[in-house]
């Protein structure tokens, strides 16, 4: 009745799921799993839930307490025993749905009215896109809760609350930064991260950071998980994992061209650690946006640097092709938005910071 599946992750470690099903006139009638770190533990489950399920009112009970339960449930049970990496932003809208009053619904109650009107009530405060999004990382649990879990989810209600979000102007995409940082606002970050390195040292070097994400065009996340052996320093080009995809991304890994600036960024890093970059996202994002506030300079994010490197490209005379091959991007359709700018050459060429951050060998 049941068996133990060993998994290996991404990282490298190795999961144990505990896996019963029970078959009833050729179907299943009951499925059940469980990832553990450990095999015995998984073994130790297994064994005291095959005795529950073997009582008299055993699977009964079981099967009444799939039909009753919530949808919280099903997304603690999506997290737990996802072994795929999630990014920060998926746990993070997950964790944010349970505190809405559609969590405490029993799945089997949930219809696409319900899920409306949760995107009704997320409208209120939140833009179109991130109701999309919201949406979107929902229907992830509802896909694969009720053949993988037995949940009374209906991946139909979901898909069909899309159609009337969109209908409804609930949902959309979300509107293009135009923002660009200047010489000025760019100076004034990296004296500020450059004075702080020096006082410690042992912080995050946001100067070099700072820097490659724009001659790069890496997204935040992206930059934090390049290690040295996706560097192919020859070709001038890196392998970036789990590139953001619409369709997917975990698993989408791309190799994407390396900007001399970036490179030679990427040169004056020590090798001490597997990771190139090895901070944490939220150190990065926290540690600029702070920068950012203290020293006056209005409406700028992180990922706006993406947004100057592509331009950057453009404006040195690369084509669309050539622009996409640094990038990353799939479809050439989303740098249209860049193509109404002129070849205006490299501003950023004698930039003074780049030469202090990572000079070249003599």
């Amino acid at each position: 009745m049941g068996s133990i599946i060993e998994r290996k992750r991404k990282d490298g470690t190795v999961a144990y799921m505990a896996q019963i099903m029970i078959m009833r006139d050729r179907k299943i009638v009951l499925r059940e799993n469980r990832t553990f770190e450990r095999r015995p533990a998984a073994s130790a489950w297994l064994k005291r839930r095959e005795a529950e399920l073997a009582k008299p009112e055993g699977l009964a009970a079981a099967k009444a307490a799939k039909r009753t339960a919530t949808l919280a449930n099903a997304i603690d049970k999506y997290v737990m025993e996802s072994t795929r990496s999630m990014g920060r932003t998926k746990t993070q809208v997950l964790n944010a749905i349970k505190s809405f009053d559609i969590a405490d619904m029993a799945c089997a109650d949930i219809n696409s009215q319900h899920i409306t009107a949760f995107a009704t009530e997320l409208r209120k405060t939140r833009s179109a896109a991130t109701v999309s999004n919201y949406l979107s990382h929902l229907s992830a649990v509802f896909r694969i809760a009720r053949p993988a879990w037995g949940f009374e989810l209906n991946y139909e209600a979901v898909r069909d609350a899309f159609i009337v979000g969109k209908a409804l102007g609930l949902t959309g995409r979300a509107q293009s930064r135009e923002r660009r940082p200047t010489i000025e606002e760019m100076d004034k970050l990296m004296g500020h991260f450059a004075e702080r390195y020096a006082r410690r040292p042992t912080s995050t070097p946001m100067q070099k950071i700072t820097a490659f994400a724009m001659f790069s065009t890496r997204r935040l996340e992206e930059i934090t998980r390049i290690e040295w052996g996706d560097l192919d320093e020859k070709g001038s080009r890196v392998l970036v994992r789990d590139m953001k995809n619409p369709g997917e991304k975990i698993g989408n890994n791309v190799w994407c061209d390396l900007p001399p600036p970036a490179l030679q960024i990427i040169r004056s890093m020590e090798r001490a650690e597997d990771r190139i970059f090895p901070f944490s996202t939220y150190a990065i994002g926290a540690a600029f946006t702070r920068a950012v506030a203290l020293l006056g300079i209005e409406d700028l994010h992180f990922h706006d640097l993406r947004h100057e490197g592509v331009s950057r490209l453009f404006e040195i005379g690369l084509n669309v092709p050539h622009v996409a091959a640094v990038s990353g991007h799939r479809s050439w359709n989303s740098l249209k938005r860049y193509t109404h700018l002129r070849q205006l050459g490299d501003k950023w060429a004698d930039w003074q910071w780049l030469e202090r951050i990572a000079p070249e060998a003599g």
